[in-house]
């Protein structure tokens, strides 16, 4: 555990874990155009494609097959939540950024369709749980690298999930 905390830092990049809100698009702005008679009539807007959900996947690590995302980074619960409602925010969440999606989660290979799921974060986005347990990612781990599995900070453990939706054993 002492390894994690020297090792890496808790700053997270706007690029890699933004919660961001919705980009808005000049697409979505009706323009006029004249019609022969001088009136003017909107032109339609075009409809845009619901956003696909966030990839989950299963790869394995030093701690059997767990939960990544579609990119690799390892996936993690905190076990001082009791529910799928989020409790890591502020600092917690620098360290610990949730895993968020804009579209219905989608599971990939192992990963159980049934057990993925999302709840709203108190800015509104919506965070992907998996079991009824938020997951969140940890804000210094490359692709694949499982640096900080029973770790305790912010008032819990963080544990890599298992494809059962069970934590790994500490």
């Amino acid at each position: 555990m002492l390894a994690c905390l020297f090792t890496t830092g808790c700053a997270v990049t706007a690029e890699s874990r933004s919660a961001g809100s919705p980009s808005t698009s000049a697409a979505g702005v009706s323009s006029s155009s004249a019609s022969p008679s001088g009136s003017t009539s909107p032109t339609p807007t075009p409809t845009q494609e619901p956003k696909p959900g966030h990839v989950v996947i299963a790869a394995d690590s030093p701690y059997g097959p767990m939960l990544h995302d579609g990119t690799g980074q390892p996936i993690y619960l905190f076990t001082a939540e009791r529910a799928d409602r989020p409790a890591c925010y502020d600092a917690c969440a620098a360290d610990w950024p949730p895993v968020l999606t804009r579209g219905e989660p989608r599971a990939r290979g192992d990963v159980r369709d049934s057990l993925l799921g999302a709840t709203r974060r108190d800015d509104g986005s919506r965070q992907v749980t998996y079991a009824g347990h938020p997951l969140y990612f940890y804000a210094h781990e490359g692709k694949y690298e499982v640096l900080c599995h029973d770790v305790v900070e912010y008032g819990g453990t963080w544990l890599v999930v298992r494809t059962d939706g069970t934590p790994a054993p500490a």
